[in-house]
């Protein structure tokens, strides 16, 4: 009968001991740890990789006292990760703005003053130096190629903590985040990989130990929303600090995130670029109202410079364009349209 031979069939199944199904003829089974490991092989690889080039930050400030009678030292601690091997790291501004001593303990608990060398509030990024050579220096990633749902993990010291790592994804892109100088900060990456007070200035890297972004925030009451300064941000303000010690660059009073454009408006209009920012909101009294840029807009170009994102016009917004009538093209419903705009400087610079 049909059902005794799928019975017989049934128990020739079972391993010798009875304790398991076997496997299809031909088909290896895979085991827990080939069905795990994936995941927790791509994450300790990468603490592995980008642990010793984490630091931890202790603050010391001067405050003052009631009536200004006595003076005591407040101190804070935050993280940061070396970007070149002869001491330069990168952290928030937030984190060592204001102080009169930094101490930077490495990873393999050696400890050394640190000199601050520039920070930028508007994008809460600050350069600190320690004087050492032959350091292990982190790899940067493009933020540009960075995919919602793929592999993001956090390293950083919350509370003291040393190189704790945590684990979860890139949430979201394209997110605005004000800085501590009221600035929007725009292409932040939104992650779930858990932060905590002390985690600020520490690394956000991919599944390969590539630095994507530099943790900087976390919403308090919730759970699970953190951000990052994408890294191809961070890196152009590391450079220009590492070159001029600040940053002073110009202020349209937009406020936007990239956006891909239609192929027909792209072939119609022959535009050098695919991509473009779309104007969300116009501050008032600012030098794009004045210009009559209005949102809806999509900002495609900067004087001659095309602008593909808000990362390629920040770099064209630099001091040399203060003060300077440049034309502002922009794509407005269908039309392509030029219109002269005078950038001012950076408010939190004035």
């Amino acid at each position: 009968m049909k059902f005794d031979r799928d019975f017989d069939h049934a128990i020739e199944l079972l391993s010798h001991d009875g304790s398991h199904i076997a496997e299809p003829r031909g088909e290896p089974r895979a085991s827990d740890a080939e069905l795990l490991d994936a995941y927790s092989d791509a994450v300790t690889t990468a603490a592995d990789r980008v642990s010793p080039s984490v630091v931890n930050i202790d603050v010391h400030r001067q405050v003052s006292g009631p009536a200004r009678r006595r003076s005591f030292e407040a101190q804070g601690s935050g993280s940061g990760f070396l970007f070149t091997p002869d001491g330069f790291i990168l952290t928030n501004s937030h984190v060592v703005r204001g102080a009169d001593r930094l101490t930077v303990t490495s990873f393999d608990g050696r400890r050394a003053e640190a000199d601050l060398i520039g920070d930028d509030p508007d994008t809460d990024l600050a350069v600190i130096r320690i004087g050492a050579h032959g350091l292990p220096a982190v790899t940067f990633a493009d933020s540009h190629a960075v995919r919602v749902g793929q592999l993001a993990i956090a390293i950083g010291n919350p509370y003291g903590f040393q190189c704790t790592v945590t684990a979860g994804v890139v949430s979201a892109l394209g997110r605005s985040l004000r800085a501590t100088s009221g600035r929007l900060i725009d292409n932040v990456i939104q992650t779930d990989a858990a932060l905590n007070p002390g985690n600020s200035g520490g690394p956000l890297v991919d599944s390969r130990g590539r630095v994507i972004g530099v943790n900087t925030a976390v919403i308090r009451p919730a759970q699970g929303i953190c951000f990052a300064i994408g890294i191809n941000t961070a890196a152009f303000v590391a450079g220009r600090l590492l070159k001029d010690g600040r940053i002073t660059r110009g202020y349209l009073g937009v406020a936007g995130q990239d956006t891909p454009l239609r192929r027909r408006l792209v072939r119609f209009h022959d535009l050098p670029v695919e991509r473009g920012i779309l104007v969300a909101s116009v501050e008032s009294d600012s030098p794009a109202e004045r210009a009559g840029v209005l949102p809806g807009d999509v900002l495609i170009a900067f004087g001659d410079q095309p602008v593909d994102g808000i990362d390629a016009l920040h770099r064209l917004l630099v001091d040399t364009a203060v003060g300077v009538a440049s034309t502002l093209t922009l794509i407005r419903g269908t039309e392509r349209l030029a219109v002269t705009i005078v950038p001012e400087a950076s408010r939190s610079r004035r």
